[in-house]
């Protein structure tokens, strides 16, 4: 088998979908979850650059391969935390994340939800009460959780340029559809994508209660 380049594999993806360590790194002066779930983060290890405790859930065969060589990844993540601590966890496993997991029913501070689907609801059972969830609307997981009873909206966040800013401010004029009725969860699954809303942040940050 050809010799797996963790750094180099890692430099490729972000390359195509670029680095989201700035985001984590916004995410983490307004919350410190000390745990975090990222279901379908494929090899994106940006949360572990903020956070000390990353459990990464993916699927994918060149995932598993990637988290597998446990040096060669924390080496990656130790080169990207800037001099913080050297104290910080990261678990992977190899699943599909709508099949239960081996995690304990309300044990995760912040839950993950990005380009990979509905997350939040097969996974939502992870979260404890007063922690957060972290969702964009790609594919219609910001809108289904809006719709869902026990998650309050606490902030948006905002992208420009590589930069990102969490915002609390006009929360209430965010998700509100463009043009049309209201969606309804049954709407979301079955159309698999976000709609348009009057504002467009690039996630939303939920609270659950």
């Amino acid at each position: 088998m050809a010799a797996f380049d963790v750094a180099r594999v890692h430099a490729d993806y972000e390359r195509h979908h670029g680095d989201r360590a700035p985001l984590f790194e916004a995410l983490c002066r307004h919350i410190e979850p000390e745990s975090v779930l990222y279901p379908g983060s494929h090899i994106d290890i940006a949360p572990s650059v903020a956070f000390d405790h990353v459990t990464y859930v993916d699927s994918d065969k060149k995932a598993n391969r990637f988290f597998s060589d446990t040096g060669a990844v924390e080496e990656l993540i130790r080169s990207k935390r800037d001099g913080s601590s050297d104290s910080f966890e990261v678990d992977f496993i190899h699943a599909d994340y709508r099949e239960p997991l081996d995690i304990a029913d309300g044990s995760v501070d912040l839950l993950v939800s990005l380009y990979a689907g509905f997350v939040a609801e097969h996974c939502g059972r992870y979260l404890a009460s007063g922690g957060w969830l972290l969702v964009n609307n790609s594919h219609g997981d910001a809108g289904v959780v809006s719709l869902t009873a026990g998650y309050e909206l606490i902030a948006v966040v905002d992208s420009r340029a590589g930069t990102y800013q969490v915002s609390t401010s006009r929360l209430d004029d965010h998700l509100v559809p463009k043009r049309g009725g209201e969606p309804t969860i049954e709407s979301l699954h079955a159309s698999g994508r976000g709609i348009a809303y009057t504002r467009s942040p690039f996630a939303y940050l939920f609270e659950k209660q």
